[in-house]
């Protein structure tokens, strides 16, 4: 049972996707925390640090201490989506500072989950590429999973997750439904009970949705501006700051 739980990530973590009507984001870490605080049945402190936008060396050099000084109980850590849409891939770097971190937080007896991204790859321009460079990242990284304070869940070969009903129009974020799979596959392997009401075992058992189509007006929307970004060093992340910077207390009755 964890009374305290920070995630520190991109996009991914901060929940883009799953935007509540004022404005603000959800996501699957704000899941995770909800149900951690229904099963401990008293109030726990949860902190969100992650940034839409961040690349995996900003969200160790921005967010890893930081959270570390908040002393959780328990503590998520994803990254390296972004670094993957980008036209090169140091894959053998990448993969070595993410074990790197995890071993820092470990130092600190900090229980760890670390997360592979769910996989957009069947819906994107490109995806193929970006589906072999998640592959080769996630297996350089799995025998993490047998180190001792390590918790690790699989979202990438999620195949079920990969279902066109579980993403936003931007193809690239995960919309609600998909941010509480990822949740509920968390949870499960913290041993933790997925509330019922969150529907995701009726969603799972539903058909599968329509084949994914890349329109003229997707381009335009979605990747045209991304493009734009990139080509400018700009990020979506620009100017934010983190959601919930300290470990605030979540009630089981908020959770609700």
């Amino acid at each position: 049972m964890f009374h305290s739980y920070a995630a520190i990530g991109d996009s991914f973590t901060e929940g883009v996707g799953d935007e509540l009507p004022d404005g603000t984001v959800r996501g699957w870490a704000d899941f995770v925390a909800m149900g951690l605080a229904l099963a401990a049945r008293e109030p726990i402190g949860y902190a969100n640090l992650a940034i839409r936008g961040r690349k995996l060396g900003p969200i160790i050099e921005e967010q890893l201490e930081a959270a570390i000084a908040l002393k959780p109980e328990l503590l998520s850590f994803n990254g390296g989506g972004n670094d993957m849409l980008r036209p090169r891939m140091d894959e053998q770097t990448t993969a070595a500072r993410f074990r790197q971190a995890i071993n820092r937080i470990r130092e600190e007896d900090i229980h760890v989950l670390m997360l592979s991204g769910a996989n957009p790859t069947e819906h994107l321009p490109l995806g193929k590429v970006f589906d072999a460079r998640g592959a080769r990242l996630t297996a350089a990284l799995v025998d993490l999973a047998d180190v001792p304070g390590v918790t690790f869940v699989d979202n990438f070969n999620d195949l079920g997750l990969r279902d066109i009903r579980y993403w936003s129009a931007d193809k690239l974020h995960l919309n609600s439904l998909g941010h509480a799979r990822v949740a509920s596959n968390v949870l499960t392997a913290l041993g933790v009970a997925v509330p019922e009401e969150w529907g995701v075992a009726e969603v799972a058992a539903a058909p599968a949705g329509p084949r994914s189509r890349n329109t003229a007006a997707y381009y335009r929307e979605f990747v045209l501006p991304w493009v734009g970004r990139r080509l400018t060093g700009r990020s979506s992340g620009d100017g934010r700051q983190a959601k919930r910077a300290t470990l605030e207390p979540l009630t089981p009755d908020s959770a609700r």
